[in-house]
């Protein structure tokens, strides 16, 4: 889609006047690696979705400023001459590493791990975490919806509720949480989704009677189409629908009232008419709660709005991006860490990996097949983490449960970006339904807990271990 902006300037000024005085004292040049994660999940959660990094990767191709832009900060003495000229020739040479797009993740998951220079890294900041904190945020809220589905069709509805350009992200990351289509076109362009949609209440109002109305869009949409059915008196609008389309009618929507009574309500009437199987649609201000009370009823898909493109109440999953190692003047590398109160964090690049459960012992709460019981976050040098197989060191030294140890370890880590070369293959949209499927498997290896909709603790437990301290 296309911006007026360059996507280096969406961005906070302080990413300019950091690389502009770094530039100044030599250390822009120096070796840095930034960690993104979350301190914690959003309340409620028991685990998060990842999802963006297709569309960083995207933005990551055309990431330098225009001429233009780089004339304000300079005019506007936010930037020198010197770093004006450093950002003509931008292009980021580093590396980044990510879980997998759909990947779940849980509080001090290290999700996103890029490595640069300080100069090419801090630039990065707001635009990655911007696309990240919206994109997991509304795709862990979709993941719980059609988790609560129990397998019946969710589709996004929630385009009219967002900013333009957000309502195209949410859509993509719905997909990522399991929606199985959009009502938003150009997000079906882009990624080449199932668009659905037939018409609105406006329709029924503006011709003379409802039969009209059902008669008009049958004809142009064919008998297949799904009329909305509450715009005056619903039993009405079943029979009418019915008389005109036949028991062939491909479908009825419900928008308001007590969406299970009616759901059966409406179902019966269809099923005495020999409409069989025609589908139910319930919609209006849905949620993973409104959903998962909606279990027992006879609906077929659910048509998810403003609770979608808002995270269902979370619309940023407070994730941060933190510097964690660094060059020294010496040349060697450094942990470094932030000691606030409330926002410490941990020094050293990381290698995160997922433990699965021995096959001889399920994980607690398992339901069936490989389960994961845990995830270690791996902190330490570069030559430290390249490890082969790091579990003999930790069976001998770690202070983690040998029950979670004596499983199959698997690390999480993709390269999206090798040394300025992106990879293509996490965009576009066969990026996006390997993402989809992703959720889906990891979600499936997650303890029962993980499905609860009430709040608690992580549905895995988190060991951050510092690899040189066991040297």
């Amino acid at each position: 889609m296309s911006c007026e902006f360059s996507p280096a300037v969406m961005t906070d000024l302080y990413e300019y006047t950091m690389l502009n005085a770094s530039l100044k004292d030599g250390t822009a040049n120096r070796k840095c690696i930034f960690n993104i994660f979350a301190r914690h999940l959003p309340y409620g959660r028991r685990y998060g979705v990842v999802a963006g990094i297709g569309r960083i990767a995207e933005y990551l191709k055309d990431f330098r400023p225009k001429e233009s832009e780089i004339g304000f900060l300079r005019d506007n003495n936010f930037i020198s001459d010197e770093t004006a000229k450093w950002l003509e020739n931008y292009h980021f040479s580093g590396t980044i590493r990510a879980y997998r797009e759909g990947e779940t993740y849980f509080s001090q998951s290290p999700i996103v791990q890029v490595e640069g220079t300080f100069g090419e890294c801090v630039l990065l900041e707001t635009l990655f975490l911007s696309v990240l904190n919206y994109d997991t945020s509304v795709a862990a809220a979709a993941s719980r919806m059609t988790s609560a589905a129990g397998g019946r069709n969710c589709v996004d509805m929630g385009g009219r509720r967002t900013e333009e350009h957000s309502a195209i992200a949410a859509s993509r990351s719905a997909i990522i949480g399991g929606f199985t289509g959009t009502a938003n076109i150009a997000a079906s362009i882009k990624y080449g989704l199932n668009c659905i949609g037939t018409a609105a209440h406006a329709f029924t109002l503006v011709h003379d009677s409802e039969y009209e109305a059902f008669s008009s869009q049958v004809e142009s949409l064919g008998v297949k189409t799904v009329l909305l059915s509450d715009t005056y008196d619903i039993d009405k609008a079943i029979e009418t629908a019915i008389e005109i389309a036949g028991a062939e009618l491909g479908g009825i929507r419900i928008d308001s009232g007590d969406l299970s009574s009616l759901a059966r309500h409406v179902r019966k009437k269809l099923d005495d008419a020999g409409a069989t199987k025609t589908t139910v649609t319930v919609t209006g201000d849905l949620d993973e709660y409104a959903i998962a009370a909606l279990q027992s009823a006879p609906i077929d898909f659910y048509g998810v709005g403003t609770r979608l493109v808002t995270g269902s109440g979370h619309p940023t999953s407070n994730l941060v991006y933190k510097l964690v190692e660094r060059e020294g003047s010496d040349g060697n590398m450094y942990p470094v860490a932030k000691k606030s109160a409330g926002k410490a964090t941990v020094g050293w690049r990381k290698r995160p990996m997922r433990c699965f459960a021995d096959e001889n012992k399920p994980a607690e709460g398992s339901r069936g097949g490989l389960r994961a019981n845990a995830e270690i976050i791996l902190c330490g040098s570069e030559q430290t983490l390249n490890t082969p197989d790091p579990k003999t060191d930790l069976l001998a030294n770690a202070n983690i449960p040998d029950d979670i140890l004596h499983g199959e370890l698997r690390d999480l880590y993709v390269t999206v970006v090798d040394r300025g070369e992106i990879d293509e293959s996490f965009i576009g949209h066969d990026a996006l339904f390997r993402a989809r499927d992703v959720r889906a498997q990891s979600l499936e290896t997650l303890p029962i807990r993980a499905l609860s909709l009430t709040d608690g603790e992580d549905a895995l437990p988190v060991y951050v271990q510092n690899m040189q301290d066991m040297q």
